[in-house]
């Protein structure tokens, strides 16, 4: 069974960071993704980056790039989400999701293509 368990979400200041972690388990290939989401109070659940087990590549929202970076561990068993130069617009629950699928994604940041979640973790940014 696929579990996803994430950390490090808190309190920070405007400019400030963080580094969320995404504990994995369970996966029996590489076939799949990782993918970070977020979900601001009244908004839509939205995809901030996605990584792929099977060859590494990355990917990330606009709103996202140069400021957070997506990575692994040599074992893939955790994923973390660096964040940097985090402003109140970053204020979310983040998650962690998996999608399983060989070769590469049409679109990365479809919710309806993970199944497998993790419970979130709160990130508040103050201004």
């Amino acid at each position: 069974e696929v579990q996803l368990v994430e950390s490090g979400g808190g309190l920070v200041a405007a400019g400030g960071s963080l580094r969320l972690s995404c504990a994995a388990s369970g996966f029996t290939s590489d076939d799949y993704f990782i993918g970070w989401f977020r979900q601001a109070p009244g908004k839509e659940r939205e995809g901030v980056s996605c990584l792929s087990a099977s060859d590494g590549t990355l990917y990330y929202a606009d709103s996202v790039k140069g400021r957070f970076t997506i990575s692994s561990d040599g074992a893939k068993n955790t994923v973390y989400l660096q964040m940097n130069s985090l402003g109140p617009k970053d204020t979310a629950i983040y998650y962690c999701a998996a999608r399983f699928l060989r070769g590469s994604p049409t679109t990365w940041s479809g919710r309806s293509d993970y199944t497998n979640w993790g419970q979130g973790t709160q990130v508040t940014v103050s201004s």
